[in-house]
């Protein structure tokens, strides 16, 4: 039987230094809320990749994982600690999601009227959060200062989120690729952008579609010039060229890369379709794509993968049991132009190649990984809807199981590697002493069942226990609107 220590040494101390509970603006979301929590029979899934372990106990103290090991029958607990008997669940870390948004397709205005997209500040915070995203990259913005206020505010205790590592305004070349972005007029307004957004607070940078190779290398330049980091979702310039030029991150993966398509011009986006249906026709395994993975990992480039996106534009896909997860937490008419658009897909699936496009991605980052590439995750909650914060999220780990990858291996791809990348490994990312106190409790074996990830009961983020049904709760149907 467990027997409580007598540490009155510690008992002082933790009376001097008080507990800086979760701040009143955030208890109705809070579940667990105590200086120092324990938790134990509980299974773990550390995030290196290693095996699942069985019958571990879990310690936190003011925020911070203080012991991780097995559980023994005389174990000494701390004095006064919260003690939750966690038989039959997981633990594993708060997810590092690297491709998320703040924004949300906007439903469809019409005929004649522009997409849009909205800043979803009050929903897309609390969706990552109850989802188990206890930290985020916002890969591109469209309103950046809301997204600089979201920050602040998130990490004032005044409104409940991830940890925010912001991305600046998409650097854009001609044609944009919608109103809402900035048309670059050239290297020099590309270095002139990055400097700016450096100095307003932003971490990192996405370069998009239409940037010429000319762009790039002085958004590249900048950018490292200020310790920071570059990814991109490009077109014009293809994945071996980006990787020349010195960028650090590619989004999205094999799929969108235009370098094989055999009309393709220099520094010229011949947009996405026409290279795809070309792609679709080539072999993962042959000397053109397995090159482009080997010049990848030479220049120690970085892929993040999304393959939730992805999945929605492939017919029937996905499931419609997934999808109803997701429906109270829409606003009605964007639930509506979404099912709509999905069907408009299934109508054509005698003619889709997103089946066969999927399949190569997935191969594709399986070898980029057994080659010692580094992958990383994030859902992308763009497309046309249907893919929301959090819930991607999860959905995408179910996807990297699909691809080829072990339950642990694909927690690695979406929590330490993400960490590392943002070179905050020693902070967090994995189940360690000394990190911060990030976790998912789950109930079931995702190490069996990777479903079992969407069956959240609690989401620790730096040793407060959020309830992830209040969050959701919260917003219900604002997703589309704020």
């Amino acid at each position: 039987m467990m027997r409580h220590a007598a540490a009155t040494a510690v008992t002082l101390w933790m009376a001097g230094m008080g507990w800086a509970q979760a701040p009143a603006t955030l208890q109705p979301f809070v579940k667990i809320d105590a200086p120092v929590v324990v938790l134990t029979n509980v299974r773990v899934i550390d995030g290196t990749g290693a095996p699942a372990r069985e019958n571990q106990m879990v310690t936190l103290d003011h925020g911070k994982i203080t012991a991780v090991g097995p559980q023994t029958a005389d174990q000494l607990l701390p004095t006064g600690a919260k003690v939750i008997d966690l038989a039959g669940k997981t633990v594993f870390p708060g997810l590092v999601g690297m491709h998320e948004h703040l924004f949300y397709p906007l439903p469809d205005g019409g005929p004649g009227l522009l997409p849009l997209y909205g800043e979803m500040a009050d929903s897309a915070p609390r969706l990552y959060l109850a989802g188990g995203v206890t930290a985020a990259r916002t890969a591109g913005s469209v309103e950046p200062y809301t997204d600089i206020s979201v920050k602040e505010a998130i990490d004032a205790g005044k409104i409940p989120g991830p940890k925010l590592f912001l991305t600046s305004p998409y650097l854009e070349g001609s044609p944009a690729i919608g109103p809402q972005l900035h048309t670059l007029t050239g290297p020099d307004d590309a270095a002139r952008l990055v400097d700016y957004w450096a100095a307003e607070g932003m971490t990192s940078f996405k370069a998009y579609m239409h940037i010429t190779p000319e762009e790039l290398k002085a958004a590249i330049d900048h950018a490292h010039e200020h310790g920071l980091k570059i990814t991109g979702h490009l077109c014009a310039v293809g994945f071996k060229e980006a990787a020349a030029l010195g960028i650090d991150n590619l989004e999205h993966g094999l799929a969108v890369d235009t370098e094989f398509y055999s009309q393709k011009k220099t520094g010229v986006c011949p947009g996405q379709h026409p290279p795809q249906v070309e792609l679709a026709k080539m072999d993962v395994e042959g000397p053109e794509i397995q090159g482009t993975i080997r010049d990848l990992i030479a220049h120690h480039v970085a892929v993040t993968s999304t393959l939730a996106i992805f999945e929605s534009f492939v017919p029937n896909r996905p499931p419609m049991s997934e999808e109803m997860r997701v429906r109270t937490s829409l606003l009605p008419d964007a639930w509506g132009s979404y099912a709509a658009t999905r069907a408009g897909i299934a109508e054509h699936e005698a003619d889709a190649i997103w089946p066969r496009l999927l399949k190569m991605e997935m191969q594709f980052e399986r070898d980029f990984v057994k080659q010692g590439g580094v992958l990383m995750s994030g859902c992308d909650p763009t497309g046309y809807g249907g893919v929301l914060p959090g819930f991607g999220d999860q959905r995408s780990l179910e996807l990297l199981v699909e691809a080829g990858f072990t339950p642990e291996e694909a927690i690695h791809i979406a929590t330490e590697n993400g960490a590392e990348f943002l070179g905050e490994g020693a902070h967090f990312g994995t189940i360690a002493v000394g990190k911060a106190a990030d976790l998912v409790v789950v109930d079931g074996n995702p190490a069996k069942d990777i479903a079992d990830v969407e069956k959240v009961e609690t989401v620790f983020k730096d040793g407060v226990g959020y309830d992830p049904q209040k969050l959701i709760g919260s917003v219900r149907g604002l997703m589309g609107l704020r």
